[in-house]
């Protein structure tokens, strides 16, 4: 499963980069779940499709200029790693900051994100 689990993951980064909330619920599981790096120290969790949906349509929309940059993708049969950086501007001007996330994927979507930032 191993090239699959990659596969899905990097359609998955693709509409995520799009912001295209529909995309990326397509591509989840309808019990999904997504734990966010904030707050600390454990982040957020979100359980089920309808409250992760809900998630991505308030990030994309507070974080219009949201990009992630892959640096590295790894999959063993279902689980996938990605070591990416994340860009966004504010009125501070340009940020990023990098991270790590665990993904598990079954029947060709994704089931599981867990994303941890440094810092």
């Amino acid at each position: 499963m191993t090239p699959e689990t990659a596969a899905v993951v990097e359609k998955f980064n693709e509409a995520f980069n799009r912001h295209d909330v529909v995309g990326v619920m397509n591509l989840m599981t309808e019990d999904c779940l997504f734990e966010n790096t904030v707050p600390p120290p454990d982040g957020e969790r979100y359980q089920g499709s309808a409250a992760v949906g809900e998630f991505w349509g308030r990030f994309f929309g507070t974080t219009p200029s949201a990009r992630f940059e892959t640096e590295e993708l790894f999959a063993a049969d279902d689980r996938a790693v990605v070591r990416w950086v994340f860009h966004w501007e504010d009125e501070n001007g340009p940020g990023h900051v990098r991270g790590v996330d665990v993904m598990r994927v079954r029947d060709g979507k994704v089931a599981e994100k867990l994303s941890y930032v440094k810092g």
